[in-house]
């Protein structure tokens, strides 16, 4: 298994840490610092040269930031990671705060006074995350800063070197579409935006844009780099030549220009007299001061390749039904292997990490997973964004729940499933509260809803269950997924926040409903399904979309209680059970399909 920065993270960081942080700070006069967990480009998930809030505070969820004040400290995180901000975390060193109520802005109007310099890297923020950060500390009196240096980076002593991971081909028959029809599509969208040219920032949309996998960044095949893409669909394509193949440009065409990652400031400085399109949720302040610098006009935007990319073609869509079918054959031995010799053997999470990434492995055609897997057991499966370390590492106990949230890239498709499984007897409550976060599921993976419909519209179907019971969970319903590119992306989702895309024939999104108690155990059940143009519904007027489940696997009807299912439901479980017989039995060994055929029997 490859190691990880959660490995190395520790709460005793901060005590190491902090005092060179602020050695820093007072060298370059600063009394506070401001640490977001993104990099320079936005990324989620993040090589380990960029992981500065892990090394600053021992803190490695996804989603974070982190104050230090010459006195005093704080670290915020959302309500997925309560209970990791807590146990990676030192409180004695550190204020835990919430990261979306009131967040950095609110602590700032405490902690920052009169006078004082709040300093930042502007490569490492938005340029709306500092409308509201100036606000903040303008209302005490202070200001803000920006560094040339950034006071962590002169601090940490030892940093891991940039990644400079081999850039592959994407071939067409993975991609579906050659990169100069990308990026003609895309031109003519500049157009329309008003923008002579765009800058584009996010790995994400490189990689798509210009059908090109890498490995920079952590369980996901993305390549660091940036481009200047123009309305006749032109680029300038800026990356570090050592992971670059020979045969990389004749890939490209002759309308692609490779160049040095060195040589973006200055044609960034160049575009005087243009109109230059970039995403302020993608890309740093940093662009937007040297474009502005230069003497271009800024068009702010979403970035051009986020729609597209999200709305995945026929080949894609296909590329992700066989790549589900494959994970699902791993998948379904490691769920025998749980519901058999797990049972007595009662491993800890390391081996059930190490065993299911064995799984897919020997399907051969694993590249990477997709996310470092969540396995939880009792009380760890109620920490939403668990991940086993050595550390941390529980062995699984008779009556308990074992939480598994895990992915896998292949070249055709990224894949991500949670199930959660009884390890022993599980009581009369975990059944009730599995059966109502399945009734979610259900009603997510039944809908049918009219073009212009958004996530946020759908999102209260899979909570309505636990709601009638006072019961609700802190994450989100469904994020998109790539087409082996990021297991998290945008610009769709399924979430209690509004989201103003409108779901599409295409989009690719997860169906995840939980229940956690803390404490004691953790509830997800996990698919991933295709926004689709079904049959039209018989007597209605108006056309419909709605969802093709991909991801094929046992849910386990041992925490199923029957009687709080409607015809309906159970119709619903039955059917989807008859599917992964019928797709995934025939892909596995004979004990595991005799096993398929007893756990996938009609309720």
């Amino acid at each position: 298994m490859r190691q990880t920065f959660d490995d190395a993270a520790d709460p005793a960081f901060g005590a190491e840490h902090l005092p060179l942080i602020r050695e820093q700070m007072a060298a370059q006069g600063l009394d506070g610092f401001l640490i977001p967990h993104e990099d320079e480009h936005q990324n989620e998930y993040l090589p380990d040269a960029n992981e500065r809030l892990a090394w600053a505070t021992g803190f490695t969820g996804s989603a974070g930031a982190a104050v230090v004040m010459t006195g005093r400290a704080a670290v915020f995180s959302d309500g997925r990671y309560t209970l990791q901000l807590a146990a990676q975390t030192d409180g004695e060193l550190f204020e835990r705060r919430d990261l979306v109520e009131g967040g950095v802005p609110a602590y700032l109007e405490t902690a920052a006074g009169a006078g004082q310099v709040i300093g930042y890297d502007p490569r490492l923020h938005s340029p709306d995350q500092l409308v509201r950060l100036k606000a903040a500390v303008e209302t005490v009196g202070a200001s803000l800063k920006p560094v040339e240096a950034n006071p962590l980076d002169l601090a940490w002593l030892g940093r891991p070197a940039q990644p400079r991971a081999a850039i592959q081909p994407q071939p067409l028959d993975y991609a579906g579409e050659a990169s100069d029809a990308k990026r003609t599509r895309v031109g003519q969208a500049l157009v329309q935006a008003g923008a002579d040219m765009a800058v584009l920032t996010a790995p994400s949309s490189i990689a798509w844009l210009f059908n090109l996998r890498g490995g920079d960044v952590i369980r996901s095949p993305l390549p660091l780099g940036q481009a200047i893409l123009r309305t006749d669909g032109s680029a300038r394509l800026f990356l570090d030549s050592q992971k670059l193949d020979p045969d990389m440009a004749a890939w490209l065409g002759n309308t692609v220009t490779l160049e040095r990652p060195e040589a973006l400031e200055p044609a960034l400085r160049e575009l005087a007299g243009r109109r230059v399109l970039i995403d302020p949720a993608q890309s740093s302040a940093w662009y937007f001061e040297i474009v502005e610098a230069g003497g271009a006009t800024v068009v702010r935007g979403p970035d051009p390749c986020a729609l597209p990319r999200a709305c995945k073609n026929a080949v894609e869509i296909e590329g992700a039904r066989r790549a589900h079918v494959r994970d699902g054959a791993a998948i379904a031995r490691f769920l025998h292997w749980l519901a058999t010799e797990a049972q007595t053997s009662l491993p800890d999470e390391v081996e059930v990490v190490t065993r299911l990434e064995g799984f897919r492995e020997a399907t051969g055609a694993l590249k990477d997973l997709s996310f470092d897997t969540i396995a939880g057991a009792g009380p760890n499966g109620a920490i939403v964004h668990y991940r086993p370390t050595h550390k941390s590492n529980r062995r699984i106990g008779l009556g308990q729940l074992l939480l598994v949230d895990s992915g896998a890239q292949y070249q055709d498709g990224t894949t991500d499933i949670t199930r959660t499984v009884a390890v022993g007897e599980p009581s009369a409550e975990m059944c009730d509260r599995f059966t109502r976060v399945l009734q979610g599921h259900i009603a997510l993976a039944r809908i049918r809803f009219p073009a212009g419909t958004t996530g946020s519209a759908l999102d209260v179907l899979a909570r309505q269950s636990l709601w009638m019971v006072g019961l609700d969970y802190d994450h989100g319903t469904g994020h998109g997924v790539g087409s082996y590119l990021g297991v998290h992306e945008g610009p769709q989702r399924i979430a209690k926040a509004p989201n103003t895309t409108a779901l599409q024939a295409g989009m690719i999104l997860s169906n995840e409903p939980g229940y956690y108690k803390t404490g004691e155990y953790g509830i997800r059940i996990e698919t991933l399904q295709v926004v689709t143009a079904p049959a039209a519904v018989e007597g209605g007027e108006r056309e419909m979309l709605g969802f093709e489940t991909l991801t094929f696997a046992p849910i386990d009807r041992r925490l199923i209680k029957v009687d709080l299912l409607d015809a309906a439901e159970r119709a619903w479980v039955d059917n989807y059970h008859a599917q992964v017989l019928e797709k995934i039995g025939p892909r596995v060994e004979r004990d595991v399909a005799d096993w398929m055929r007893f756990v996938c029997a009609p309720l």
